[in-house]
């Protein structure tokens, strides 16, 4: 009785996993076969991202403006047995962003994610203390050479009959943090391109959306934690009471970039564990 009783069990779920597998409830490699750009990837919040693309089936081209870092990346994902390849990209720089594409679609044959991330911020300080050429670098890196990194990719996505672009942007678009305010500019900016693209692609079959992270531990944003009080004083106020993961960011870009997401386009999630109005 005990063994008919374990095969009808076993039954029932080879039966409930056909019923799913035919429903398509259970997918495995949702993003499989889709090729994926994903700028300053070799660290960070890039990196984690570049890496969960590539587990959910993604072929990953990562980036970053040294081709040392490029190679840590590559060896790294390779080794975990990822689809990846890499090559330098300064977005800042039309070739280098050609290049990119170029080497997608040499490898890969054409581009149907492109993961916008890379940003600077060579300024902390008060907003009336920013240079021009501070202003300059910010703006140009963070919004204009996403807006023609983004332009570049427009073509290839449109012959594979479709894309999807995530931009990163932060949550200092939504509460400005202290001593960055260029860069919560620049983000602010961001959510805004993502509007915009996401109305003039639409009709191309080319979903925008963006990611803005709160607090997220990578060495890009350790002006905000390396002092351990301070870092204190902000788990203290969060809703959760730490600081945020890369990985934590990561699964929300995948799902932006899948089917699953198929009906959403113009809009931005914030990673940021319960962020308050003021850090």
């Amino acid at each position: 009785m005990r063994r008919a009783g374990l095969l009808l069990a076993l039954s029932g779920r080879a039966w409930r996993s056909v019923r799913m597998a035919s429903s398509g409830m259970a997918r495995r490699d949702p993003l499989a076969n889709k090729v994926a750009l994903v700028t300053a990837s070799t660290d960070g919040i890039g990196f984690a991202i570049a890496r969960r693309l590539a587990q959910d089936g993604a072929h990953v081209v990562v980036s970053s403006r040294k081709q040392q870092n490029v190679d840590r990346a590559v060896a790294t994902l390779q080794g975990e047995g990822l689809s990846v390849t890499g090559t330098v990209c300064h977005v800042g720089k039309a070739e280098d962003r050609e290049r990119l594409v170029v080497t997608a679609v040499s490898l890969h044959g054409g581009i149907d994610i492109l993961v916008s991330n890379a940003a600077i911020n060579p300024f902390f300080g008060n907003l009336m203390d920013v240079t021009e050429e501070v202003w300059d670098k910010i703006l140009d890196i963070n919004v204009k050479a996403t807006a023609l990194m983004t332009k570049a990719v427009v073509p290839e996505m449109e012959k594979r009959g479709g894309g999807s672009v995530v931009i990163v942007a932060s949550i200092g678009a939504y509460f400005p943090v202290p001593g960055l305010g260029p860069y919560n500019v620049s983000k602010t900016a961001l959510l805004g391109l993502t509007k915009n693209l996401a109305r003039e692609l639409d009709q191309r079959n080319i979903r925008v959306n963006c990611l803005a992270p709160g607090l997220i531990k990578t060495s890009f944003s350790q002006v905000l934690w390396k002092d351990k009080e301070r870092e204190e004083s902000i788990k203290e106020i969060m809703q959760i009471k730490r600081i945020g993961k890369p990985d934590e960011c990561a699964g929300i870009v995948s799902f932006l970039c899948s089917e699953d997401a198929s009906y959403i386009t113009g809009e931005t999630v914030v990673v940021g564990g319960g962020t308050p109005s003021r850090l």
